[in-house]
């Protein structure tokens, strides 16, 4: 039953591996699909080697490989459920921003993207319908300081975010920046447009994915964690 085990352990270090592998560049349709396959086989192989475990405890047998395997491919699948559990809960959208009616625009950002990315169209009533309802704190943040001084907060708050900023235009009041997720090494855009709104300023967020159906709430959470960042 060893090999029950190994082939547990050997699915879970390829669960892990599949952001890195997506990062050199194997794709993230293919490494996406890895980490299913091997998060499955690895469920399957971590439950046998779990039974058979106990039964190796109730025989007076080692099993502390068998535990292994249980722990590692169980973990495995568990990574996956999580994945689909958190993809469930949000509609399929990757397209995010706090001004559903006229959002911001990708300028600088655009040569980046290349042909096979998302397109930057925003969808309009459709997409905002859905956002609004799974996401209702995404909205826009006025502050009570002149344009200038909320760009700087931008700014460092990109910065605090660790964005790579592409394009910081204060006399349009547009900021450009690309985030890159910690694991698969996705990229996702963001710009931020600053307006004078009476004696202070009005901030609005777009946050869009370049690859990918649904953003499974990256990018709800990215722009609600950065206007927080402004605020302090």
């Amino acid at each position: 039953m060893r090999w029950v085990a190994n082939i547990a352990i050997v699915a879970a270090a390829l669960v892990i591996l599949a952001g890195p592998l997506n990062r050199v560049g194997i794709g993230f349709q293919v490494a996406l699909g890895l980490m299913a396959i091997a998060a499955l086989v690895g469920g399957l192989m971590g439950l046998i080697s779990l039974v058979g475990a106990l039964l190796a405890r109730r025989r007076g047998k080692p099993a502390g490989r068998m535990v292994t395997g249980a722990i590692a491919g169980l973990g495995a699948f568990a990574i996956l459920a999580l994945f689909f559990v958190n993809a469930r809960g949000v509609p399929p959208i990757h397209d995010i921003t706090t001004d559903t009616q006229d959002p911001p625009q990708f300028v600088a950002v655009l040569p980046a993207r290349g042909a096979d990315s998302n397109p930057v169209d925003y969808k309009g009533a459709e997409i905002a319908a859905l956002q609004t309802k799974a996401y209702p704190a995404v909205r826009t943040l006025v502050l009570d300081v002149p344009p200038a001084q909320a760009f700087q907060k931008a700014l460092t708050a990109a910065g605090a975010m660790g964005w790579e900023v592409v394009a910081a235009v204060p006399e349009q009041g547009r900021l450009e920046a690309t985030a890159t997720t910690a694991w698969f090494g996705f990229k996702d855009d963001v710009v931020v447009r600053i307006r004078p709104q009476d004696a202070g300023s009005r901030v609005d967020v777009r946050s869009t994915s370049r690859v990918g159906v649904s953003d499974v709430g990256a990018n709800a959470k990215r722009i609600l964690a950065f206007l927080d960042e402004m605020q302090k």
